[in-house]
């Protein structure tokens, strides 16, 4: 078993303990500490960019709360997670409601040291617009990343309200910032009414591959697999993972709403199919508790999460090549 691993709930009642993502210990200490950490959940908690309902700010909490129930065997990818890696819950970033810029700085200079300590960084939001700041400090680090994004909106928006950032915005700002892999980057899962009907064309310009809801399902799910393999190819990977790429019938509790979505199936089983890919960061975001019913949304986002260890486990397992561009930070 790695340094870092969950507490033995067959030991300790799951309701017990302080709150962190599948009750792994809360650590802080990381610089020196490196080869000690593989992989570190952080929350941003900011929903400042949200566009219409708010209350993103409340998911990284929401998010640890259902992962309690999150055991560390993961059965379909036969992997006993904690095995391979050795993973902590940092905590919460520093955020400044209101001021989406300062924000962004925060997120930048907190996340740098984890990613240079060669710690892979799963962001729990907090709205999307987080992810930008999440980008800028990844690419300080390995340089342009390649995107993997799942979503059911582009946020490749230009300006909403007269200003630069948003929910809605943050890869139109990130190709601009030259922290994108654009040859090798891909949304997937768009789907729902426009505003004007060259969305996903202006997506594309920039140099996103789109993959819409409705092209997925004419394409079925294995060929949009092979697509998004050939796509990336052995770029390193950035996968940030908007709940609302899930029909609100499995995940009613997020800001932006969009109907003819993925159930929890087919969207966790799409995430395992991409396991291959060399991954250097995750999110997940847009979870927003207030409309989360029977805590729904949360549970299937805290398995959303679950993936992305197992994720790393297997690579860490396996020894994956690619490994050893995060390993040199150690």
């Amino acid at each position: 078993m790695k340094k870092y691993y969950p507490a033995d709930s067959l030991k300790s009642p799951k309701f017990c303990g302080v709150r962190t993502f599948m009750r792994l210990p809360f650590v802080r200490e990381i610089e020196g500490h490196g080869d000690e950490i593989d992989l570190a959940f952080v929350g941003i908690p900011f929903d400042t960019g949200g566009s219409y309902r708010t209350g993103q700010r409340f998911g990284p909490a929401a998010i640890r709360d259902a992962s309690v129930m999150v055991r560390r065997y993961n059965p379909i990818q036969k992997i006993e997670i904690f095995e391979h890696i050795s993973g902590i819950d940092y905590g919460d970033l520093s955020v400044v409601p209101g001021n989406i810029e300062e924000t962004y700085r925060l997120i930048e200079e907190e996340l740098t040291p984890l990613i240079r300590n060669g710690i892979v960084p799963i962001g729990m939001g907090g709205d999307h617009s987080i992810t930008l700041g999440e980008l800028r400090a990844v690419a300080k680090v390995y340089g342009p990343v390649a995107l993997v994004h799942f979503d059911a909106h582009n946020d490749t928006d230009d300006s909403p309200f007269g200003l630069k950032y948003n929910h809605g915005t943050p890869f139109r700002w990130a190709a601009a910032e030259g922290l994108l892999d654009l040859e090798h980057s891909v949304s997937v899962g768009m789907r729902g009414s426009q505003y004007h009907p060259y969305e996903y064309q202006e997506a594309e310009e920039i140099g996103i591959k789109v993959i819409t809801a409705e092209m997925m399902r004419q394409m079925g799910l294995p060929q949009v697999t092979e697509e998004i393999k050939k796509r990336v190819g052995d770029a390193p990977v950035f996968f940030t993972f908007d709940i609302d790429f899930c029909d609100p019938a499995s995940a009613p509790g997020t800001g932006t709403v969009e109907v003819e979505g993925f159930n929890s199936h087919e969207t966790l089983s799409l995430i395992r199919s991409i396991s291959s890919l060399h991954y250097v960061a995750f999110d997940m975001v847009e979870m927003l508790p207030a409309y989360d019913h029977n805590e729904i949304t949360a549970n299937l986002i805290s398995h959303v999460g679950y993936e992305f260890a197992s994720i790393m486990a297997m690579h860490y397992r396996d020894n994956a090549p690619y490994l050893e561009m995060i390993r040199k930070n150690k």
